[in-house]
């Protein structure tokens, strides 16, 4: 059999989808973030949970006992919405019926269902401003332009959106982080919760309520999420990727009932449902020890919350001056602002690096002008010991002593 050699393929049969061509490299924050780490230096990059406070013990138990299970389950296929008794445990923290609730592979992966749900490609999207950037990264997956408001010391500013609101614009969605925002760390009233859910209700767009930190208040407890649970226009997306590790890659979504065809339909169409294993095991180390997740929070927040005092404590100490700085009141960052004006926040970043301390500079968070993002550094601390927090403090005083 002789067999005819095919042409050789052409620019046309290499073409890339639209969808595909329209991503953009990453940049900034995420040319800075998805990269190995570097061993010689003191990273403050990630909002990555101390190993220390993970439950690694409890979880690997949950682990055997669920792999014991007569006809073993845990490797099988599952439902889209997600299993048993996980889904119910959620259920029952966030105070809504068991059918609400979407399991997925950890935050990122609900905001892109929700964006690929509820918005049209070309359409309009709020966001905070500054931003989680990654944010921006997966809003590509619709083609959408954005709509940046402000967020200060008290979360998104829900007076400017009114503004925006009464002035013409019309998104289909709006994105912000209410509690400990990231990077600046304000959190969103519960009286603003409202305004924002009701505002949302009268011109018909979608809250996506990204809320990883929520559970990790220093002081005081969280403000209440009945607001953003109790809407038929809000997405509230949660993870276990602060509290009990990212490598789960385990979230999930508190959905509108109206919504919940939708965004079942469009996950039954790409990955079918999360890793059975992984929420078989969680919720089983969740069930079996009722007080497990809350001692595990307990001993977090104590811990980042002397982290984040420490920082601040180091920076007064090796750069008096420098930096206005705020105790948050929750979280994994800080958001510490430069004083002289006449510091190059980029010659710092590079100094920096060269002195061996690595953090995401302000200017890679904003999403529009007129917050002052490039004046601010972003500070990482969950990872990083007390006397790291110190050393990396030292550092920065060199690299300013530097310019």
């Amino acid at each position: 059999m002789t067999l005819t050699p095919t042409a050789t393929a052409g620019p046309e049969s290499l073409r890339k989808p639209a969808l595909i061509a329209g991503f953009t490299a990453p940049k900034g924050f995420g040319d800075a973030t998805l990269r190995d780490k570097r061993e010689d230096a003191i990273e403050l990059l990630g909002g990555v949970p101390d190993p220390g406070v993970l439950p690694a013990a409890e979880l690997a138990s949950a682990t055997a006992r669920v792999l014991s299970r007569p006809g073993l389950p845990s490797l099988q296929y599952s439902r889209t919405e997600g299993i048993s008794p996980l889904r119910e445990w959620i259920a029952d923290r966030e105070g809504v019926p068991v059918e609400r609730i979407i399991i997925t592979n950890g935050g990122f992966h609900g905001l892109s269902l929700g964006i690929q749900t509820v918005v049209e490609r070309g359409d309009l999207v709020a966001v905070d401003n500054p931003i989680f950037p990654l944010f921006l990264r997966g809003l590509q997956l619709s083609g959408a332009q954005t709509l940046p408001v402000t967020v200060g010391a008290h979360g998104i500013d829900v007076d400017e959106l009114e503004d925006k609101l009464r002035q013409g614009a019309r998104p289909s969605a709006l994105y912000t982080v209410p509690d400990f925002h990231n990077p600046s760390q304000g959190t969103l009233p519960a009286e603003a919760r409202t305004r924002l859910a009701t505002l949302a209700e009268r011109y018909g767009f979608v809250v996506l309520a990204d809320n990883p930190y929520r559970e990790l208040w220093y002081a005081g407890g969280p403000e209440s999420v009945d607001a953003f649970n109790h809407s038929d226009h809000v997405i509230h997306i949660n993870t276990f990727t602060k509290t009990l590790g990212p490598g789960l890659r385990l979230g999930w979504l508190v959905a509108p009932e109206r919504l919940l065809p939708d965004l079942v339909a469009l996950r039954s169409r790409q990955d079918s449902h999360s890793s059975t294993l992984v929420q078989a095991v969680v919720g089983e180390a969740l069930t079996a020890d009722p007080g497990l997740f809350d001692s595990t929070l307990g001993r977090a927040r104590e811990l980042y919350r002397t982290r984040a005092e420490a920082l601040i404590a180091a920076l007064d100490r090796e750069v008096p001056g420098a930096f206005d700085s705020v105790l948050p009141g929750g979280g994994l960052f800080l958001w510490p602002r430069l004083r002289d004006a006449g510091i190059d926040p980029d010659l710092l970043a590079a100094a920096a690096s060269a002195e061996g301390v690595e953090y995401q500079r302000g200017s890679f968070f904003a999403s529009g002008p007129g917050t002052g993002s490039d004046r601010h550094l972003r500070f990482a601390f969950g990872d990083v010991s007390v006397p790291r927090l110190a050393e990396a403090a030292a550092r920065l005083g060199r690299a300013l002593k530097s310019l």
